[in-house]
């Protein structure tokens, strides 16, 4: 079996000329533009379920774009995933988010993005938000985007929980781009998490 990137994963990114049959149709969208997806593919039915919430919890979100951002890197900071945090720092970049802001989220920010940081923490400390996180998200954020940034935490542990398991490699470009623009190791004016 060919894969995408060097791995020693037991359930490595499927190549283009191995990709399962039952999900052609997906190979050429999202799920064949990452190796996150190439390696669930091992696992066609949960893919294909996969993607309606993804296309929500990525794309429809209502916490945005940028406040998105910082749910997920907090969570793959959490999560020890290097993978998803990788390729986080990239999409943050991508949306104009500083480093020094994007670093920040290892530790404690203050502001909005302490808040985020905050409640991250509490879903992974706690399994719920307390009342008082609560109530501040939802007069900064809103209900919805309160349950929105509940399931993206939720969708980015999943994907965590794969990648770290199988050791997904990060995709080559990805990669390439953190090596010739390393992230700024900014002093965290409020602490280390």
């Amino acid at each position: 079996m060919s894969v995408f990137g060097s791995t020693s994963s037991p359930c490595p990114p499927f190549a283009d000329e191995d990709w399962p049959s039952e999900i052609a149709d997906m190979r050429d969208g999202f799920a064949g533009a990452l190796n996150v997806y190439r390696a669930m593919a091992h696992h066609p039915a949960l893919l294909k379920a996969w993607a309606p919430l993804r296309q929500h919890v990525v794309k429809e979100s209502a916490l945005g774009a940028v406040r998105s951002e910082l749910v997920i890197l907090r969570a793959t900071h959490r999560m020890d995933s290097a993978y998803e945090w990788t390729h986080h720092v990239s999409r943050a970049r991508a949306l104009g988010i500083a480093d020094v802001r994007i670093q920040a989220m290892r530790g404690m920010p203050g502001g909005e993005d302490g808040l985020i940081a905050q409640a991250v923490d509490s879903l992974f400390a706690n399994h719920r938000l307390s009342s008082s996180i609560l109530n501040a998200l939802d007069s900064t954020i809103g209900t919805e985007a309160i349950f929105d940034l509940i399931a993206t935490v939720g969708f980015y542990s999943t994907l965590g929980f794969i990648l770290n398991t199988y050791e997904t490699p990060i995709d080559p470009a990805v990669a390439e781009e953190l090596k010739a623009r390393p992230l700024a190791q900014a002093e965290l004016a409020h602490g280390t998490a």
